[in-house]
Order: structure tokens, then sequence, then C-alpha cells
């Protein structure tokens, strides 16, 4: 089975810069999206074969996930937890026959770090939630997570040291995640890949001179490690800041 995560900064943008050439080629059983900033009668576009579920925020044009998947899922769920955490289309949960599927636009933590303290309780909330699905199966938890966790995953550690998505904080929450029984794909195939990212600035040239940050995961439960076939980053698709990331399971 192959899985795809992508932020896509607006998908109708993306549907423009080749989404769908892109789908065609790598042709995957599910797709998660993240920042599709649309609601989902806006969503016009011809992708056969795959049914479609979209989370929008209240406020128009801002966030939003989707899940595009081949196979109907058992159930489908928005959102989760307390209200607070349940307006800005942020989580989508699909369960399949022997995994639960979480799509999720983690928050960011924005500039002077004026949502840290929400980042926080979003993490720890989030990472309950995931644990009580995994008691029942197992967890595929992707997209667009906006942590690098370690200084491998991003191009300047030094100079983004406080910067919203690479504080100490946020990295602790990552830390907290993959040791309460989940694991990073992509570092758990390749530990000391350097170099590959999955965002890029719009400015200073940053992707052209890959000046990155690798923010978009595929997380999964431990028990399902060896089933990972390989998880890959697709640095050359373009169509958004952020580039396609991949989980193939066994």
């Amino acid at each position: 089975m192959k899985l795809v995560s992508w932020n896509v900064n607006g998908l109708r943008a993306c549907l423009g810069k080749g989404f769908l050439d892109y789908v065609a080629t790598e042709n995957p059983d599910i797709i998660c999206l993240q920042e599709t900033k649309l609601q989902p009668e806006q969503a016009v576009f011809d992708l056969d074969g795959y049914h479609r579920f979209f989370n929008s925020a209240d406020k128009k044009g801002y966030s939003g996930t989707a899940i595009l998947t081949k196979e109907e899922p058992l159930s489908v769920t928005y959102d989760f937890g307390d209200d607070i955490h349940r307006h800005e289309g942020r989580i989508i949960t699909a369960e399949y026959p022997d995994f639960y599927l979480v799509c999720c636009y983690t928050p960011n933590s924005q500039d002077e770090l004026k949502r840290l303290d929400y980042r926080m309780q979003w993490e720890d909330d989030l990472r309950t939630y995931l644990k009580e699905l995994d008691a029942v199966k197992p967890v595929v938890y992707c997209g667009d997570l906006n942590v690098a966790h370690q200084e491998i995953d991003i191009k300047n550690p030094k100079s983004n040291r406080r910067n919203a998505g690479f504080t100490d904080e946020e990295r602790g929450k990552m830390t907290d995640l993959l040791s309460s029984g989940f694991v990073d794909s992509f570092r758990h195939l390749y530990p000391d890949a350097a170099g590959i990212y999955s965002w890029w600035s719009y400015r200073f040239n940053a992707r052209a001179n890959n000046a990155g940050w690798r923010i978009d995961y595929f997380i999964v439960s431990e028990r399902l490690k060896e089933r990972i076939g390989d998880a890959a980053i697709r640095t050359e698709v373009y169509g958004s800041d952020h580039c396609p990331v991949v989980l193939e399971l066994k």
C-alpha cells in the first residue's frame, strides 16, 4: 500500500501547478492533504477512483485537511478532543481494517511564538488521542507537523533555534511522541540522511539553495515498523512550498 502526504498550500492553486499529473504518476492508494484552504464544495476536480473526505476550517480560506482514498474506510471522523481543537479543520481520522490513519495539519506556533502555549496543549492532547487509537489498532499518523525534530532535519539549526518549528519545546513534544510507542518512518530507514527536506520558504531562493526543513512526516505505531517498505521525500515535485512525502507499507 502506498500513502502520500502533501501540504498543498491551497489545493485550488496546486491543481493549477500539476497536482493531478503528480497523482497520476505516483498512483497512491491514499492521499492525505494539508492546508487545502477551501470548503468541500470548492473542491472541483476530476480524480476517478478515490473517495473524498474534507475537513475545512470555520474561517474560509484557512487551514483544512483532506483524505482521498481508493479503499473506502470503515469510518471517518473529523477533529478530536475538546472544542478548542475543533474549528480549524486540522484532523481527519480514517479507520481501515488493520490501522487508523490520522491526517494532521499541526498549528504553527507563529511569529514571536505567540501560539506556542496552545501548540503545547495541542501536542499533549493529540498524543493522548493517538495512544487511545493505538490501544485499539495500529496508527499511521501523517501530515505537516510543523516541527523539524533534529538538527539533521533543518539546513540552519543554529540560526533557527528559537524560531517557530524549531523550538526546544516543539522538538521535545516530538521526542515525547516517539518515546510513547511511535516511529518516524523516514528516520527509521535513513537515520543519517542529511540535506533532505520537505519545506522551503518562498523567500531568499530557499528551494534553489536547498535551505529547507523536514517538517512533513509519516509516523507509525512501533508494531508497524517492520511493515515499512520505504519512506520517501519527493523533493523533485513542485506545486507548493512543501513537497509530497510517501510511505509504502508491506
